[in-house]
């Protein structure tokens, strides 16, 4: 069983249902899921132990929260290269946030990222049927990266 740490930030709370439902799938797959919020991460010391990491924002503005910003430079310190890896973000209108800390990881970092690409969801859809599944079947796709 792998350790993955789920950090996110949540300005409706959408975003942060999203990290339980991504940890759901996560379970499923047989890891464990850590959820934290990336403000209860003041260290790259808090980021060891961790097999994979999964990062969620929300758009704001059309980017990533100025938290999010701060936590991706104290992750980058913790040196995650190879590590596997996802970003997810909930969004009212634009989404680009997610697909911003995906690209970080996958090209900065140089993590072992989910072929799924970045999960962006509108906030409407997040607590359906269709939204939660998409959370828990991105967690899987994270879990099943351990398989290959």
């Amino acid at each position: 069983m792998h350790k993955i740490l789920v950090a996110y930030v949540s300005r409706t709370g959408k975003t942060q249902k999203m990290a339980e439902y991504i940890g759901e799938g996560i379970r499923f797959s047989g890891h464990e899921a850590e959820i934290k919020k990336i403000s209860d991460i003041t260290s790259e010391k808090q980021l060891e132990g961790y097999d994979g990491y999964v990062f969620g924002c929300p758009t704001y503005h059309r980017d990533m929260t100025a938290g999010m910003k701060t936590f991706l430079f104290l992750a980058e310190k913790a040196n995650l290269l190879g590590k596997i890896g996802g970003a997810f973000g909930a969004y009212t209108h634009s989404g680009e946030a997610a697909p911003m800390v995906f690209d970080t990881m996958k090209f900065v970092f140089k993590m072992d990222t989910v072929d799924l690409g970045a999960l962006s969801l509108k906030e409407a859809v997040v607590d359906k049927p269709d939204g939660t599944k998409a959370c828990q079947d991105y967690g899987r796709a994270v879990g099943q990266k351990f398989r290959n």
